[in-house]
């Protein structure tokens, strides 16, 4: 097969949070500017999808807790034509937790409502795209998710 064929997405994960009517988005500087995400990032080398969305989430906010569904997985290419694969987790929380973001690359966490987040400058239409879904009633079982 010609490597020009060939498809390599970037495998993401992401992690919706949501504590009585707040999700949970980082701030991140990129290229100079604000942007901000949810709690998200790259599988890497021998990781399951479920374990780089604990890392990620754990990395990049503090907290340490396991994906309760899965809300959606999303083919997409970024406007600079990078093609990713985006494995979305929802997470619904009774208490909003503090927060200590692990990774330097993060600037502060945020707790803001969906009204607010249509403001911001949010690293893709995936991020809005993500808490749409979150608002309805749809879940994907985990259990869907294998690794043989």
């Amino acid at each position: 097969m010609s490597d020009k064929l060939r498809f390599t997405p970037h495998v993401t994960v992401a992690n919706v949070v949501h504590c009585q009517g707040k999700f949970l988005l980082v701030e991140e500087h990129i290229n100079g500017k604000v942007l901000y995400n949810q709690p998200a990032g790259h599988l890497e080398a021998n990781e399951s999808v479920l374990e780089a969305a604990r890392r990620e989430l754990w990395e990049e906010s503090g907290l340490r807790m396991q994906p309760q569904s899965l809300l959606k997985i999303f083919q997409w290419t970024a406007p600079d034509g990078t093609p990713f694969i985006r494995f979305t987790f929802a997470i619904d929380l009774d208490q909003r937790p503090p927060c200590e973001p692990q990774d330097p690359d993060i600037v502060a966490c945020h707790w803001v409502s969906a009204d607010e987040m249509r403001h911001m400058a949010l690293r893709s239409p995936l991020v809005m795209e993500s808490i749409t879904l979150f608002l309805q009633p749809e879940r994907i079982p985990l259990s869907v998710l294998a690794v043989v």
